[in-house]
């Protein structure tokens, strides 16, 4: 049993903030057992840590990242997707046969989520098996909660990154087989979207979903063409989310779909119906100008959403830095196409950014992402963002770090209640 004094914010709803000050949070093998203004007599004889001028908060959830591209980014966003990818992104990719490139590379991306306060990610990784399986192993001994995904791109990929069909699934099997006996380190079906996978492919993956009862993640209707390329693809399907529904990849485990920003109604309609996520990635939206994502009107249509840093289209590993940026992109969205009237749009709020990235992101991995009873501890402690004589209100010392905030002002990290 452990207990914590001091101040508490986490997401009630999607729309409100909890704040306590001065107040318990008790915790018994790294689960919380309640939030109290005054500690209650059978926690008496508990051992108590006091937070002193510490905000303690959920840890974050990223649900997309790549975790091969951490040593791109903030390199090269000025190009635009389609040379970003081919000139940086593909060839940096091909390294990863080497494991000991891999290795340095996938040790300091381990420790950089962890320093940022996420500790809980859908990760992408490359054709590579053994590299692949490197990350899993590595986010396994963190202890970090993570579904991790060997990338499948069996054409209109570089020569370098092309796999045969049944190559591609063969190393696939063998991933989701060698990669199940981790515990805390899931793997994740990752096709890497349509345009780079053959309908062979696809259904074979969804034949694998059933098998071994495993999610998927990929890019959905991340932009214009996609969607329109996808459509020409598959013409018997009506949307982008619908190929992978006749795929059978959708209902074996997570649907995340990372970005979502031209979405029809058929999209919108399957994804709800699958229970999918759809991922919003505000950095990356504005570093390619793919589009920004309709988050409000989703949110408002029942579509759960998350949060990712889409590193390295993305420049930030911290999804603090995430949920300013949306609040921030649901404004000018708001702005220039107010007049829309069939979308629900509108800025917002910073408790529903907030609740994206901590609440709604964690029950991707399970009693996640917030400090009510019955969660795992995950949590972080942050100080040292208030003015000399102008203390802040426990909200909005968390506001000003989403906003303003570095890695240094999480003074605490805890993981299953244990303090890293």
């Amino acid at each position: 049993m452990q207990i914590y004094h001091g101040s508490f914010v986490y997401s009630e709803t999607q729309e409100k903030l909890a704040v306590y000050s001065g107040s318990y949070l008790a915790v018994e093998d790294g689960i919380i057992q309640g939030l109290y203004p005054v500690l209650p007599e059978r926690f008496a004889g508990a051992p108590v840590e006091d937070l002193g001028t510490g905000v303690m908060i959920p840890a974050f959830s990223d649900l997309h990242v790549h975790a091969p591209q951490y040593p791109q980014r903030g390199l090269a966003m000025d190009a635009l997707l389609y040379d970003w990818l081919h000139q940086y992104t593909f060839p940096l990719e091909a390294k990863y046969k080497d494991l000991s490139f891999a290795k340095q590379v996938y040790d300091a991306f381990a420790a950089d989520l962890i320093a940022s306060g996420t500790m809980h990610a859908c990760i992408f990784g490359t054709i590579h098996n053994e590299a692949t399986l490197y990350l899993m192993q590595i986010l396994e001994e963190a202890g970090l909660r993570c579904f991790v995904g060997k990338v499948n791109m069996d054409m209109a990929s570089p020569d370098y990154l092309c796999e045969e069909t049944e190559e591609s699934l063969m190393k696939t099997e063998r991933f989701l087989e060698q990669g199940s006996q981790f515990r805390f380190a899931k793997p994740i079906l990752t096709p890497r979207f349509v345009p780079t996978c053959t309908r062979e492919l696809l259904s074979g993956l969804g034949a694998l979903g059933k098998k071994y009862q495993i999610g998927v993640q990929t890019h959905l209707v991340e932009s214009r063409w996609e969607a329109a390329e996808a459509i020409r693809m598959f013409p018997d399907c009506s949307c982008d989310t619908q190929i992978y529904e006749k795929a059978g990849l959708l209902g074996n485990g997570p649907v995340i779909g990372a970005h979502f920003i031209y979405p029809s109604e058929d999209d919108i309609r399957i994804l709800k119906d699958c229970g999918g996520y759809a991922v919003h990635c505000p950095d990356a939206t504005v570093n390619v100008i793919a589009g920004i994502m309709r988050s409000a009107d989703l949110l408002g249509r029942g579509i759960r959403i998350g949060l990712g840093s889409d590193i390295a289209g993305g420049h930030c590993v911290g999804v603090y830095s995430q949920v300013s940026a949306a609040v921030q992109l649901s404004k000018l969205k708001w702005l220039y196409e107010g007049e829309k009237e069939e979308e629900n749009n509108r800025p917002l709020s910073f408790a529903e950014a907030f609740y994206l990235a901590t609440k709604e992101g964690g029950t991707v991995f399970g009693p996640v992402g917030s400090l009510e009873q019955g969660y795992q501890l995950d949590a972080l402690v942050l100080d040292d963002l208030s003015d000399p004589g102008i203390p802040l209100s426990p909200e909005q010392v968390v506001e000003r770090f989403c906003y303003t905030g570095q890695n240094r002002h999480i003074k605490a990290r805890y993981l299953r209640g244990k303090r890293l």
